[in-house]
């Protein structure tokens, strides 16, 4: 373990070297290429992370509490580090970290596919995590940056650019499976290395096309990371937020609950979680066109009222035995739709507020602090309430509980938003 850890952070270091005296080169973002490597960074991450836990369980032989902790260990990983990897955006640029975040990946894929030990694949994992967590902030604050230049020139609006990655990122989580499950036919070491691969053609399509971000020196007011919290606005604003990540992280946790109550089987999971992508191809930029329209200020509230009443549709059923027609995965159906229009409503505008609370300081930090708070809810939220859930594995007087409880979350992110952006457009002429 401890070969491994100067094995990774040597790579870090002189990574991270390379890619600053390559950032310094002046040139204007490219969306395109912005969005094309979100698509890139989504399949080569969703064509392995998914089938990590099989790996685990029939190739390593891991109990289920030792397969929860690497899982763990590389979400935290991720979601903890992102605020570094904004700091680290701030300081040494975009492409630089990018670039660094892709060869941490890289390293990862190749740790999993080699290594024997479950120290390895601990390590191995975790890097996968730290990669996303090096690179997502990253282009993130290129893509804030890339969008205010196209409002400047009167083109597509930055909010509209923010829909077109999400686009570009759910399409990419539709085909890193299917690349994957054609790679398991082989072995899980393939996966891996197909992952790898996938992450090499961006480092190299990155490294020698036109740069995707314009030097940070002379653009952005470096100030330390911390400041980003000096904002109470913007602290209220992250922590409100924190309850979309929550919400959608219940269709990996709470979903199945649902599907198992109702008499649905994982074999559901396909064609709903499919429903979901295909909503935000068709719909996401239509919607992000009617939000920018009506503003963040109305748009926000509505967004996470929408993710509450996903949850209390599927309470209004969760006490009542399912019929034994298709009409059982009704209350599936309406979570899945619910929680996906919120979210399309949700995303492109929250991310397009934190150029607007940033005001050019500390762009990455912004992101970074939005993500990790996200993570942060998560964790805690699923460890309070994922207990509860056993009661609603088949009807019963208080099956609808965990999903109340649930509802409210965002519920109070609804009405907190309607004071913490009310506040705000008071002193702001953004909104």
């Amino acid at each position: 373990m401890p070969h491994h850890g100067r094995v990774a952070e040597y790579i870090f270091k002189n990574t991270l070297i390379m890619t600053e005296l390559i950032s310094g080169k002046k040139a204007n973002t490219s969306p395109s290429l912005l969005l094309a490597s979100q698509f890139i960074f989504n399949t080569g991450f969703y064509a392995v992370v998914p089938f990590l836990a099989i790996f685990l369980r029939d190739d390593m032989l891991l109990s289920g509490a030792a397969i929860g902790l690497v899982l763990g260990l590389r979400t935290f990983s991720q979601q903890g580090m992102f605020l570094v990897g904004g700091a680290l955006t701030d300081r040494f640029g975009g492409r630089a970290i990018i670039l660094c975040g892709c060869v941490v990946r890289i390293s990862g894929y190749l740790l999993l596919a080699t290594s024997a030990s479950l120290w390895g694949v601990i390590l191995g994992a975790c890097l996968t995590g730290t990669g996303g967590a090096l690179f997502s902030p990253a282009i993130e604050s290129l893509m804030a940056q890339a969008g205010t230049q196209s409002e400047r020139e009167g083109k597509r609006s930055r909010s509209e650019w923010f829909a077109l990655f999400s686009v570009c990122g759910e399409l990419g989580s539709v085909i890193g499976p299917l690349l994957g499950a054609l790679l398991t036919g082989y072995s899980f070491q393939s996966v891996a290395l197909g992952g790898a691969g996938v992450f090499l053609f961006a480092l190299i399509m990155l490294y020698f096309m036109q740069p995707i971000g314009t030097s940070h020196h002379g653009t952005l007011k470096i100030s330390p990371w911390w400041t980003a919290f000096r904002q109470r606005r913007f602290v209220a604003f992250i922590v409100a937020y924190s309850a979309y990540l929550f919400s959608y992280n219940q269709l990996y946790l709470a979903l199945p609950v649902e599907l198992r109550r109702s008499g649905g089987s994982e074999a559901d999971l396909g064609p709903l979680f499919m429903l979901a992508s295909v909503m935000i191809i068709f719909l996401q930029l239509p919607l992000a066109r009617f939000a920018r329209k009506r503003g963040a200020s109305q748009i926000l509230p509505v967004g996470f009222l929408l993710l509450a009443l996903s949850f209390f549709s599927v309470a209004l059923f969760a006490s009542t035995p399912p019929p034994d027609t298709l009409w059982r995965l009704l209350p599936a159906f309406s979570l899945v739709t619910l929680l996906t229009l919120g979210q399309m409503l949700i995303v492109p505008v929250g991310m397009d507020m934190i150029p607007v609370f940033a005001r050019d300081k500390n762009l990455g930090a912004h992101y970074g602090a939005l993500s990790s708070m996200g993570g942060v809810t998560v964790l805690v939220g699923n460890f309070a309430l994922g207990g509860l859930l056993d009661r609603a594995l088949i009807p019963s007087s208080q099956a609808f509980v965990p999903w109340l409880l649930m509802g409210c979350i965002p519920l109070w992110s609804a009405v907190a938003m309607l004071f913490i952006l009310r506040s705000f457009k008071t002193t702001s002429g953004n909104q």
